[in-house]
């Protein structure tokens, strides 16, 4: 039995939001986002920022925000920033995740995701002889005193199409 290959592009709903509104405006209308109060923003092709104010949404039982909004609000922009930059003939993907709760957030938490040009260019480099490689990015979730509350790092697997 011949082995079937993971068919691997953008979904078509996302296709037809991001041509319809724009990915700002279609990451807004994302249920999770949307639920959570997660506002994300396209700073440039390399940087995304995301804040949360602290809704009953995103509260938890003891009144600061959910863990999980707190990783939802982390979860798909490293990989977001990479698929536009590196195109159509690179598969990425999230490997691993992993993050640490340093204080209770309260009122409104920001995070910015960045992936510099040099970064970008060193990966296309070396996917010319490595099949895949993984790349370890962090991003730091603060709160409006510029507080760390939480590390996500993100693992992410990348390869030549």
């Amino acid at each position: 039995m011949a082995k079937k290959s993971l068919s691997y592009q953008v979904h078509p709903i996302w296709k037809f939001l991001s041509d319809t509104y724009g990915m700002e405006e279609s990451f807004k209308l994302f249920s999770p986002f949307a639920g959570a109060n997660i506002i994300p923003k396209l700073i440039d092709n390399q940087t995304i920022d995301v804040e949360m104010p602290l809704v009953l949404a995103n509260t938890n039982y003891v009144g600061t925000h959910f863990g999980g909004s707190l990783y939802s609000m982390c979860d798909p922009f490293y990989m977001f920033i990479l698929m536009n930059n590196l195109g159509d003939s690179y598969m990425v993907w999230d490997k691993s995740a992993k993050i640490e709760f340093l204080k209770p957030g309260t009122g409104t938490v920001k995070v910015r995701f960045h992936i510099p040009l040099t970064e970008i260019e060193e990966i296309k480099s070396i996917l010319t002889t490595e099949k895949k490689i993984t790349r370890f990015y962090e991003a730091e979730v603060k709160n409006e005193n510029g507080t760390l509350v939480a590390k996500v790092i993100k693992e992410l697997y990348i390869r030549k199409m």
